[in-house]
Protein backbone atom coordinates (compact mmCIF):
# COMPACT_ATOMS: atom_id res chain seq x y z
CA UNK A 1 0.00 0.00 0.00
CA UNK A 2 2.71 2.62 0.58
CA UNK A 3 4.66 1.97 -2.67
CA UNK A 4 1.08 1.58 -4.47
CA UNK A 5 -0.22 4.89 -3.02
CA UNK A 6 3.37 7.09 -3.69
CA UNK A 7 3.71 5.64 -7.46
CA UNK A 8 0.04 6.39 -8.34
CA UNK A 9 0.11 9.69 -6.74
CA UNK A 10 3.46 10.12 -8.92
CA UNK A 11 2.21 8.97 -12.09
CA UNK A 12 -1.17 10.23 -11.82
CA UNK A 13 -0.70 14.18 -10.22
CA UNK A 14 0.70 15.34 -14.00
CA UNK A 15 -2.31 14.12 -15.71
CA UNK A 16 -4.62 14.87 -12.89
CA UNK A 17 -3.44 17.72 -11.18
CA UNK A 18 -1.57 17.34 -8.23
CA UNK A 19 -4.27 18.61 -5.93
CA UNK A 20 -6.67 16.17 -7.22
CA UNK A 21 -8.72 14.28 -4.33
CA UNK A 22 -7.18 10.99 -5.74
CA UNK A 23 -3.74 12.19 -5.74
CA UNK A 24 -3.71 13.81 -2.33
CA UNK A 25 -5.45 10.59 -0.93
CA UNK A 26 -2.92 8.21 -2.87
CA UNK A 27 0.10 9.97 -1.74
CA UNK A 28 -1.18 10.44 2.03
CA UNK A 29 -2.04 7.01 2.01
CA UNK A 30 1.46 5.41 0.99
CA UNK A 31 2.97 8.00 3.06
CA UNK A 32 0.89 6.86 6.53
CA UNK A 33 1.13 3.38 5.08
CA UNK A 34 5.03 3.05 4.90
CA UNK A 35 4.99 4.74 8.73
CA UNK A 36 2.96 2.29 9.98
CA UNK A 37 5.12 -0.89 8.01
CA UNK A 38 8.22 0.45 9.83
CA UNK A 39 6.17 0.76 13.58
CA UNK A 40 4.75 -2.68 13.33
CA UNK A 41 8.44 -4.13 12.19
CA UNK A 42 9.99 -2.44 14.74
CA UNK A 43 7.47 -4.53 17.06
CA UNK A 44 6.82 -8.07 15.39
CA UNK A 45 9.08 -10.86 17.13
CA UNK A 46 9.95 -12.05 13.76
CA UNK A 47 9.70 -8.78 11.47
CA UNK A 48 10.14 -9.49 7.87
CA UNK A 49 12.11 -6.64 7.28
CA UNK A 50 14.74 -6.17 10.71
CA UNK A 51 15.60 -3.08 11.09
CA UNK A 52 18.36 -3.49 13.38
CA UNK A 53 20.40 -4.12 10.27
CA UNK A 54 20.70 -0.82 9.57
CA UNK A 55 22.10 0.27 12.75
CA UNK A 56 25.33 -0.90 11.40
CA UNK A 57 26.98 2.08 9.06
CA UNK A 58 28.32 0.04 6.72
CA UNK A 59 24.75 -1.93 5.90
CA UNK A 60 22.33 1.27 5.86
CA UNK A 61 25.22 3.23 3.50
CA UNK A 62 25.43 0.21 1.28
CA UNK A 63 21.48 0.06 0.94
CA UNK A 64 21.17 3.32 0.40
CA UNK A 65 23.69 4.15 -2.14
CA UNK A 66 21.74 0.80 -3.54
CA UNK A 67 18.37 3.33 -3.44
CA UNK A 68 20.18 6.21 -5.18
CA UNK A 69 21.81 4.52 -7.70
CA UNK A 70 19.21 2.22 -9.01
CA UNK A 71 16.55 4.88 -8.75
CA UNK A 72 18.80 6.79 -11.30
CA UNK A 73 19.31 3.56 -13.58
CA UNK A 74 15.86 2.47 -13.36
CA UNK A 75 14.50 6.14 -13.60
CA UNK A 76 17.20 7.22 -16.27
CA UNK A 77 17.79 4.34 -18.69
CA UNK A 78 13.37 4.44 -18.78
CA UNK A 79 13.62 7.47 -20.67
CA UNK A 80 16.66 6.32 -22.80
CA UNK A 81 14.62 4.04 -25.38
CA UNK A 82 11.78 6.48 -25.40
CA UNK A 83 14.12 9.00 -26.71
CA UNK A 84 15.69 7.14 -29.43
CA UNK A 85 12.16 5.43 -30.90
CA UNK A 86 9.88 9.18 -30.10
CA UNK A 87 12.78 11.64 -31.17
CA UNK A 88 15.43 9.59 -33.12
CA UNK A 89 13.21 7.54 -35.20
CA UNK A 90 14.92 3.91 -34.45
CA UNK A 91 12.38 1.13 -34.26
CA UNK A 92 11.57 -0.54 -30.45
CA UNK A 93 13.97 -3.71 -31.65
CA UNK A 94 16.91 -1.13 -32.22
CA UNK A 95 16.16 1.16 -29.32
CA UNK A 96 16.34 -2.03 -26.73
CA UNK A 97 19.50 -3.30 -28.58
CA UNK A 98 21.57 0.11 -27.79
CA UNK A 99 21.65 -0.97 -24.31
CA UNK A 100 23.01 -4.25 -25.15
CA UNK A 101 26.43 -2.50 -24.67
CA UNK A 102 25.46 -2.00 -20.93
CA UNK A 103 24.85 -4.98 -20.46
CA UNK A 104 28.20 -6.45 -21.95
CA UNK A 105 30.39 -4.17 -19.91
CA UNK A 106 28.85 -5.08 -16.58
CA UNK A 107 29.11 -9.12 -17.40
CA UNK A 108 32.67 -8.45 -19.03
CA UNK A 109 33.96 -6.75 -15.87
CA UNK A 110 32.03 -8.01 -12.79
CA UNK A 111 34.25 -10.23 -11.36
CA UNK A 112 37.48 -7.95 -11.94
CA UNK A 113 35.10 -5.56 -9.73
CA UNK A 114 34.95 -7.78 -7.38
CA UNK A 115 38.23 -8.74 -6.88
CA UNK A 116 39.33 -5.06 -6.50
CA UNK A 117 36.67 -5.35 -3.74
CA UNK A 118 38.43 -7.72 -2.49
CA UNK A 119 41.88 -6.27 -2.37
CA UNK A 120 40.97 -2.28 -1.46
CA UNK A 121 37.81 -2.74 0.11
CA UNK A 122 34.32 -1.70 -0.56
CA UNK A 123 34.78 2.14 0.45
CA UNK A 124 37.02 2.86 -2.58
CA UNK A 125 35.09 1.35 -5.44
CA UNK A 126 31.41 2.56 -4.03
CA UNK A 127 32.86 6.33 -3.75
CA UNK A 128 34.33 6.20 -7.53
CA UNK A 129 31.93 3.80 -9.49
CA UNK A 130 28.95 6.19 -9.12
CA UNK A 131 30.73 8.82 -9.71
CA UNK A 132 31.34 7.22 -13.30
CA UNK A 133 28.17 6.44 -13.91
CA UNK A 134 26.80 10.03 -13.08
CA UNK A 135 29.66 10.92 -15.96
CA UNK A 136 27.26 8.23 -17.89
CA UNK A 137 24.58 10.03 -17.33
CA UNK A 138 25.82 13.73 -17.79
CA UNK A 139 26.68 12.01 -21.47
CA UNK A 140 23.47 10.76 -22.20
CA UNK A 141 22.03 14.40 -21.58
CA UNK A 142 24.38 15.68 -24.12
CA UNK A 143 22.85 14.90 -27.44
CA UNK A 144 21.09 16.79 -29.77
CA UNK A 145 17.71 16.22 -31.31
CA UNK A 146 19.82 15.44 -34.31
CA UNK A 147 22.00 13.28 -32.80
CA UNK A 148 22.87 9.58 -33.93
CA UNK A 149 23.49 7.03 -31.65
CA UNK A 150 27.17 6.48 -31.96
CA UNK A 151 28.44 9.41 -31.44
CA UNK A 152 25.58 10.58 -29.59
CA UNK A 153 24.12 7.93 -27.05
CA UNK A 154 26.84 4.92 -27.10
CA UNK A 155 29.61 7.12 -25.22
CA UNK A 156 27.36 7.25 -22.30
CA UNK A 157 25.86 4.09 -22.41
CA UNK A 158 29.59 2.80 -22.05
CA UNK A 159 30.69 5.23 -19.31
CA UNK A 160 27.50 3.97 -17.49
CA UNK A 161 28.41 0.50 -17.94
CA UNK A 162 32.03 0.64 -16.55
CA UNK A 163 30.16 3.02 -13.44
CA UNK A 164 27.52 0.51 -12.78
CA UNK A 165 30.33 -2.52 -13.35
CA UNK A 166 33.08 -0.87 -10.18
CA UNK A 167 29.75 -0.28 -8.25
CA UNK A 168 27.58 -3.71 -8.52
CA UNK A 169 29.94 -6.32 -7.17
CA UNK A 170 31.47 -4.51 -4.41
CA UNK A 171 28.16 -3.24 -3.16
CA UNK A 172 26.69 -6.94 -2.86
CA UNK A 173 30.02 -7.89 -0.96
CA UNK A 174 29.10 -4.54 1.25
CA UNK A 175 25.59 -5.74 2.33
CA UNK A 176 26.23 -9.36 2.78
CA UNK A 177 29.30 -8.77 4.74
CA UNK A 178 27.82 -6.22 7.14
CA UNK A 179 25.28 -8.13 7.94
CA UNK A 180 27.26 -11.25 8.99
CA UNK A 181 26.94 -14.68 7.81
CA UNK A 182 24.03 -15.78 9.39
CA UNK A 183 22.01 -13.28 8.10
CA UNK A 184 23.49 -12.99 4.78
CA UNK A 185 19.89 -14.29 2.97
CA UNK A 186 17.78 -11.74 4.79
CA UNK A 187 20.35 -8.61 4.03
CA UNK A 188 19.98 -10.17 0.32
CA UNK A 189 16.82 -9.81 0.56
CA UNK A 190 16.44 -6.30 1.59
CA UNK A 191 19.09 -5.32 -0.66
CA UNK A 192 17.28 -6.56 -3.65
CA UNK A 193 13.95 -5.69 -2.50
CA UNK A 194 15.46 -1.36 -1.97
CA UNK A 195 16.70 -1.73 -5.31
CA UNK A 196 13.60 -2.43 -6.67
CA UNK A 197 11.66 -0.37 -4.68
CA UNK A 198 14.26 2.26 -6.13
CA UNK A 199 13.11 1.46 -9.79
CA UNK A 200 9.22 1.82 -9.55
CA UNK A 201 9.70 5.21 -7.32
CA UNK A 202 12.14 6.56 -9.75
CA UNK A 203 10.42 5.80 -12.50
CA UNK A 204 7.24 7.18 -11.35
CA UNK A 205 8.75 10.32 -9.83
CA UNK A 206 11.48 11.10 -12.57
CA UNK A 207 8.00 10.50 -14.94
CA UNK A 208 6.78 12.93 -13.11
CA UNK A 209 9.68 15.24 -13.92
CA UNK A 210 9.47 14.56 -17.56
CA UNK A 211 5.73 15.42 -17.63
CA UNK A 212 6.11 18.83 -16.30
CA UNK A 213 9.57 19.60 -17.87
CA UNK A 214 7.82 18.79 -21.59
CA UNK A 215 4.79 20.17 -20.73
CA UNK A 216 6.39 23.95 -19.58
CA UNK A 217 9.26 23.98 -22.79
CA UNK A 218 6.43 23.06 -25.23
CA UNK A 219 4.42 26.26 -25.60
CA UNK A 220 7.61 28.21 -25.83
CA UNK A 221 8.97 26.08 -28.79
CA UNK A 222 5.45 26.05 -31.02
CA UNK A 223 6.34 30.00 -30.35
CA UNK A 224 9.96 29.68 -31.42
CA UNK A 225 9.52 27.05 -34.60
CA UNK A 226 5.99 29.63 -35.20
CA UNK A 227 3.58 26.99 -35.67
CA UNK A 228 -0.05 28.23 -36.59
CA UNK A 229 -1.88 28.96 -33.59
CA UNK A 230 -4.58 25.90 -34.44
CA UNK A 231 -2.23 23.21 -34.79
CA UNK A 232 -0.58 24.27 -31.48
CA UNK A 233 -3.51 24.03 -29.49
CA UNK A 234 -4.15 20.79 -30.90
CA UNK A 235 -0.77 19.50 -30.19
CA UNK A 236 -0.75 21.16 -26.16
CA UNK A 237 -3.87 18.80 -26.11
CA UNK A 238 -2.02 16.30 -26.13
CA UNK A 239 1.48 17.02 -24.35
CA UNK A 240 0.53 14.22 -21.97
CA UNK A 241 1.45 11.71 -25.09
CA UNK A 242 5.55 13.36 -24.91
CA UNK A 243 6.95 12.96 -28.16
CA UNK A 244 4.38 10.78 -29.81
CA UNK A 245 2.10 13.33 -30.20
CA UNK A 246 0.38 12.61 -33.14
CA UNK A 247 -0.36 15.78 -35.64
CA UNK A 248 -3.00 16.72 -37.33
CA UNK A 249 -3.39 15.42 -41.42
CA UNK A 250 -2.99 17.49 -44.51
CA UNK A 251 -0.76 19.90 -42.48
CA UNK A 252 1.96 21.59 -45.24
CA UNK A 253 5.55 19.87 -44.90
CA UNK A 254 6.85 23.22 -43.68
CA UNK A 255 4.57 23.01 -40.99
CA UNK A 256 4.78 19.57 -40.83
CA UNK A 257 8.19 20.15 -40.00
CA UNK A 258 8.50 22.97 -37.50
CA UNK A 259 5.69 21.26 -35.14
CA UNK A 260 7.76 18.03 -35.02
CA UNK A 261 10.75 20.23 -34.31
CA UNK A 262 9.06 22.21 -31.55
CA UNK A 263 8.03 18.54 -30.18
CA UNK A 264 11.22 17.22 -30.19
CA UNK A 265 13.14 19.88 -28.64
CA UNK A 266 10.88 19.93 -25.54
CA UNK A 267 11.03 16.75 -25.07
CA UNK A 268 14.39 16.95 -25.02
CA UNK A 269 14.36 19.61 -22.51
CA UNK A 270 12.36 17.39 -20.13
CA UNK A 271 15.02 13.99 -21.08
CA UNK A 272 18.11 16.11 -20.49
CA UNK A 273 16.58 17.31 -16.74
CA UNK A 274 15.95 13.57 -16.03
CA UNK A 275 19.49 12.42 -17.06
CA UNK A 276 20.79 15.75 -14.66
CA UNK A 277 18.95 14.82 -11.91
CA UNK A 278 20.16 10.61 -12.70
CA UNK A 279 23.90 12.00 -12.85
CA UNK A 280 22.61 13.53 -9.61
CA UNK A 281 21.50 10.77 -7.59
CA UNK A 282 24.73 8.96 -8.43
CA UNK A 283 26.64 11.18 -7.19
CA UNK A 284 24.64 11.73 -4.12
CA UNK A 285 25.20 8.31 -3.37
CA UNK A 286 29.06 8.49 -3.93
CA UNK A 287 29.09 10.90 -1.01
CA UNK A 288 26.91 8.92 0.59
CA UNK A 289 29.36 5.84 0.51
CA UNK A 290 32.43 7.86 1.67
CA UNK A 291 30.93 9.17 4.74
CA UNK A 292 28.30 6.31 6.20
CA UNK A 293 31.81 3.41 4.61
CA UNK A 294 34.27 4.40 6.53
CA UNK A 295 34.27 2.58 9.46
CA UNK A 296 37.88 0.86 9.86
CA UNK A 297 37.14 -2.23 11.44
CA UNK A 298 34.38 -3.16 8.95
CA UNK A 299 36.52 -2.39 5.87
CA UNK A 300 39.21 -4.66 7.40
CA UNK A 301 36.76 -7.31 8.23
CA UNK A 302 35.31 -7.25 4.55
CA UNK A 303 38.73 -7.09 3.30
CA UNK A 304 39.46 -10.62 4.89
Amino acid sequence: MGLGGIVFAFVEGPARGWASPAVSAAAVIGVVALGAFAWAERRVPQPMLPLRFFRDRVFAGANALTLLVYAALGGGLFFVPLALIQVHGLPATAAGAALLPFILIMFALSRWAGRLADRVGPRAPLAIGPLIAAAGFVALALPSTAAGYWSGFLPGIVVLGVGMSVTVAPLTTAVMNAAGADSAGIASGINNAVSRAAGVLAVAALGALMAWAFGAALPGQLDRHEVPAAVASLVLEQRSRLAAIELPAGLDPATLAATRQAVNEAFASGYRLVMLASAALCALGAALAAVLMRTSATEDRLRR
